[in-house]
């Protein structure tokens, strides 16, 4: 089945986005990986801050409990080019169309206009503007957009972090167990960045089951609301994919009294949509652009890990909804008091559904 999935919380609720924006020193934005994945930080959210390691995380499940990972893959979406003016230009992939297509978001000192070419550096590639599609661009490549990724894309680390991809990225931006036929993402789903072999046996030793699904992140996930009203903001979509062995895992974990903990938003946002839509957890693939924000009722997701987010974003908003705008307010302030390190290499937050919901 492939339809669109795009409930989100009440549109009657009025929510500024400056009441979700925080100060955050420079010094504690992650620009590097840890040197071990499982040497991360964990600031476990509960009725109170517990301060922990992140190999601490098996002591928080139990057996019964299901684990659901993402599985995709980050792919080498990012591409130097330039205008046939000589102007250089970031092109950042954000999903390959078909053989000869691609959207992407473009950085220049002039924004793109249809009918723009690119050229890309010691190559003979071509990439003309066909349609402008809100931030994005409809590039139509003079070869396989395939091969055009895999003779000349780099890795898309993040563009906060200020400096070119190193050879470390290669396998520190992709979580462990990213399925290689799944190289769709333009973004890591980074709270999965923490588990490493040994981490994730510990858990399966204690009976707790891991489940994969799919959502190809795409370059919205970076992308702050700019509009006052979050309700006025136009969410990105991204493909999600769920099995019908996955969805039967999770039926029946839904129907015991055995917990459903996340591995990052992009897992709660795949199981939630389908969710909302069908009443049920059901096997799925199409999109979604499901946005949650405070008012948002879950069904399906227990507990979350999750790394500490970008301020006025869908996904700050999103862990508000999940565990209470009061509990991340004062959880955020207790990590930059504690000198966490943020965002997509930084350390990690186990958070528990707010009990109202």
């Amino acid at each position: 089945m492939r339809v669109r999935v795009s409930p989100s919380a009440p549109s009657n609720i009025h929510l500024k986005i400056q009441n979700y924006n925080f100060d955050l020193p420079e010094h504690l934005i992650a620009k590097n990986p840890p040197e071990l994945r499982a040497s991360s930080r964990l600031l476990v959210v509960d009725d109170e801050l517990i301060d922990r390691n992140f190999t601490d995380i098996p002591q928080y499940l139990h057996e019964g409990d299901l684990l659901v990972i993402n599985d995709t893959r980050v792919f080498k979406a990012r591409l130097d080019a330039s205008k046939l003016t000589g102007g250089k230009v970031e092109v950042l992939l954000e999903r390959k169309v078909d053989q000869y297509h691609a959207l992407a978001m473009t950085k220049s000192n002039r924004p793109m206009k249809l009918g723009d070419e690119l050229i890309i550096p010691n190559s003979e590639i071509t990439a003309e503007v066909i349609e402008k599609r809100e931030y994005l661009c409809l590039l139509k490549f003079s070869r396989d957009v395939e091969e055009v990724i895999e003779d000349h894309g780099t890795i898309p680390i993040p563009p906060y972090m200020n400096r070119v991809p190193s050879q470390n990225d290669y396998e520190r931006y992709q979580t462990i167990y990213a399925d290689k036929e799944k190289e769709r993402s333009s973004a890591a789903p980074t709270a999965g960045l923490h588990f490493d072999e040994n981490l994730l046996e510990t858990v399966k030793d204690k009976g707790v089951e891991i489940v994969p699904i799919t959502l190809d992140i795409g370059l919205g996930t970076f992308k702050p609301i700019t509009s006052e009203k979050i309700t006025d903001h136009k969410m990105h979509s991204e493909m999600i994919y769920l099995s019908e062995e996955a969805s039967e895992k999770i039926n029946k974990t839904l129907k015991s009294q055995s917990k459903i903990i996340s591995v990052g938003t992009t897992c709660l946002r795949c199981l939630e949509s389908i969710y909302r839509e069908y009443g049920e957890i059901k096997p799925f693939k199409g999109e979604t652009d499901i946005f949650i924000y405070p008012g948002f009722e879950f069904n399906v997701v227990d507990s979350l890990i999750t790394n500490f987010h970008l301020p006025k974003t869908t996904l700050l908003l999103l862990v508000s909804a999940f565990a209470g705008e009061a509990t991340i307010r004062d959880a955020y302030q207790h990590a930059i008091d504690k000198s966490y390190r943020f965002y997509s290499y930084g350390d990690a937050m186990l958070l528990n559904r707010k009990s109202d919901n």
